[in-house]
């Protein structure tokens, strides 16, 4: 039997990133995943990453620490994560539309809080918004301009995490490797180690950094993990050079269906019968990346034919070009949602050993390296990163109703089916 200082399970952002930060501490560590290296949610996604796509507090401080985080990883790692900066070696910066003043005045209150904490972004009339993205729509209301957010390449960085911790000659990575059980005291509940379908590991610490399958693993140590699988979709174009000035744009209805707050929104029907709000980034193969929504289809990445209509249609209100060009695929995937939108990222005191880094939805590339960061410090008792990161711990939710979260998630996936059926009725009509 392998022992080991620290198992991690799970492959992706939070798992590699875990094994990078806990090597740099000096711990014997093991990385098992059961595909390939971020071969899940990791390589079916877009590469952005910042602050801006939070919520002002906790959730924005945290982008913010990890963006720190990122600029040391691209000026010490050698490999190659194709971290996009301009002229000046900033990062690419980040700009969001506002199509009614409804989403405008959201936008200036977020600016406001944001500002407040110490994060740098803006509120930016129509003018400006015509020469931060020349190829936008001339009708918009407004927008959002963060010159310090970003964007990475995601599988490059988890790849990255993985080669640069091999270099300390401490980390063992186990792929198309299953855990089945993870072993405890049956006295103390603490953590001895797991057992997969090749063989069992030995290690006195566990790191759940499984995803959208985390509560799967929670369950075999006991616990109810309050994560759901959130669906997302982008198509790709044929080549079209570069349409967005900035790495990456969104509309601002983007962040507010995130967290439910999008009532206002002047969409068509099949929008919104899909949930649908712009991300668009023109990438360095020439290709332009645009999607997306947020819906919950449980477990399943299959591409649906009517949200690849109403990414178009989004897509072209923002940027009327788009519609001189060819979508040549789509792809989708799930994000691992935590019912109070916030990640949990800390240890477990009832389960001595066991450790949490899961359920950061659509964040995981942004907050990868904060979230590694985190659980090094968790393992080896120092202090951590920034102090609002207690609020991220698994300890919040003890004594809180998980099932009351659960039939809120319920009701709101009702509420956007409902649409979607509508919808669908009345094209039979």
């Amino acid at each position: 039997m392998k022992t080991y200082d620290i198992i991690v399970i799970g492959g992706g952002m939070m798992g590699t990133s875990c094994a990078y930060y806990l090597t740099q501490e000096g711990l014997k560590v093991a990385l098992i995943e059961r595909g390939d290296i971020a071969g899940g949610t990791v390589s079916h996604t877009d590469g952005y990453i910042g602050a801006s796509e939070k919520q002002p507090g906790v959730d924005s401080m945290q982008g913010a620490e990890s963006m720190k985080l990122f600029d040391e990883m691209r000026k010490t790692f050698d490999y190659d994560f194709e971290y996009a900066t301009n002229e000046n070696d900033d990062p690419i910066g980040f700009v969001y539309f506002c199509d009614s003043e409804f989403e405008f005045e959201k936008a200036k209150e977020q600016v406001a809080k944001n500002q407040a904490l110490g994060i740098e972004q803006y509120a930016v009339d129509p003018y400006i918004l015509q020469q931060l993205e020349p190829n936008c729509a001339k009708d918009l209301t407004g927008g959002m301009w963060v010159p310090k957010d970003g964007a990475v390449c995601p599988f490059r960085v988890a790849f990255g995490f993985v080669e640069e911790a091999k270099k300390t000659g401490l980390l063992d990575v186990f792929t198309r490797t299953e855990v089945l059980d993870i072993k405890q005291d049956p006295n103390t509940k603490a953590v001895q180690g797991v057992v997969t379908d090749k063989g069992e590991f030995a290690a006195p610490k566990v790191v759940n950094a499984a995803g959208c399958w985390a509560p799967f693993i929670g369950a075999m140590v006991g616990m109810e993990v309050p994560i759901e699988p959130r669906f997302g979709q982008l198509t790709v174009s044929e080549k079209t050079g570069k349409i967005t000035q900035n790495r990456l744009a969104l509309e601002y209805g983007y962040y507010l269906t995130k967290f439910f707050q999008d009532g206002e929104r002047p969409i068509d029907p099949l929008v919104k019968a899909y949930n649908v709000c712009l991300n668009i980034t023109s990438d360095i193969t020439g290709n332009t990346v645009v999607g997306g929504c947020r819906l919950f289809r449980g477990f399943s990445i299959k591409s649906e034919y009517r949200i690849i209509s109403a990414v178009a249609q989004r897509g072209i209100r923002y940027y009327p070009m788009l519609k001189d060009f060819n979508c040549i695929r789509s792809f989708a995937g799930i994000r691992p949602f935590s019912l109070d939108h916030l990640p949990i990222v800390s240890d477990v005191e009832e389960v001595p050993g066991f450790y949490m880094a899961c359920g950061h939805e659509g964040d995981g590339i942004t907050l990868g390296p904060i979230t590694g960061k985190l659980i090094s410090q968790y393992a080896t008792g120092k202090p951590l990163q920034f102090e609002l990161a207690k609020e991220l711990a698994w300890s919040r939710w003890q004594g809180r109703d998980i099932a009351a979260y659960k039939k809120k998630e319920e009701e709101n996936s009702k509420a956007l089916k409902a649409v979607e059926e509508a919808y669908l009725a009345s094209l039979e009509k």
